[in-house]
């Protein structure tokens, strides 16, 4: 199990990476949902929030459900050149030889799970991810999964939402901060609103007459308006 640290946790600044107010000061253990058709930047979003910590020394997971390892890790060094490996860890569920786990030459933790569809063997693997990156020292940090989309499409609604409720008390618990991206343009309202619920937070994208727009909802009372970024 991850421990909580004694020391009190920092909140999480993300108004560096979207400059809107209310996610100046998020609190540790927090799960925010990243929602918007496709093709409209959640990837990119979620990864850019990620890169900030890294850039500051946090903790780093990823959690990727259409790439590999190795492909994972070498985009990661392009977006954060400075990244200490040894604070990055990796979930593969693109891993034909079934669940294991290893470390890469410069320190990084991968677990391999062999389908996005293994929602037990991506938590438990989140899980020794989080355990390898307190004991490199690194007592805070940010998780990114990319995308629910993707397990959805091997199980049910249902099912991957108590896969991320169960998600965000082991965040808590180790004091990290979590991004999850879903194309709302792919599930139907029905499906949409469950999921949300696993959240604290949302931030939404949409295309207005070719322009991105964002809102985020649910981290300072009362929705933002729509901006561009």
């Amino acid at each position: 199990m991850v421990m909580s640290s004694e020391q009190p946790k920092t909140m999480y600044d993300l108004s560096t990476v979207l400059d809107v107010e209310e996610l100046s000061s998020v609190k540790p253990g927090s799960g925010i949902l990243i929602a918007g058709p496709a093709m409209t930047g959640k990837q990119q979003l979620a990864m850019d929030i990620l890169a900030e910590g890294s850039r500051e020394g946090e903790g780093a997971v990823i959690v990727s459900t259409g790439d590999s390892a190795s492909d994972i890790l070498a985009n990661y060094r392009e977006r954060v050149p400075s990244v200490d490996e040894s604070r990055v860890g990796i979930v593969d569920t693109r891993s034909e030889g079934g669940r294991s786990e290893d470390y890469t030459n410069s320190g990084t933790f991968v677990h391999h799970v062999s389908s996005p569809g293994d929602l037990t063997g991506i938590g438990i693997g989140i899980t020794k991810c989080l355990e390898s990156l307190h004991n490199s020292g690194a007592d805070n940090g940010r998780l990114a999964l990319v995308s629910l989309s993707t397990m959805l499409t091997y199980t049910d609604k249902k099912t991957v939402f108590k896969f991320c409720h169960v998600l965000s008390s082991r965040l808590d618990a180790a004091g990290y901060l979590g991004l999850f991206t879903i194309d709302s343009g792919a599930h139907d309202d029905q499906t949409i609103q469950v999921i949300k619920q696993a959240f604290d937070g949302l931030i939404e994208i949409r295309e207005n007459e070719g322009d991105r727009q964002v809102r985020v909802l649910g981290l300072g009372g009362q929705p933002t308006d729509w901006s561009d970024f």
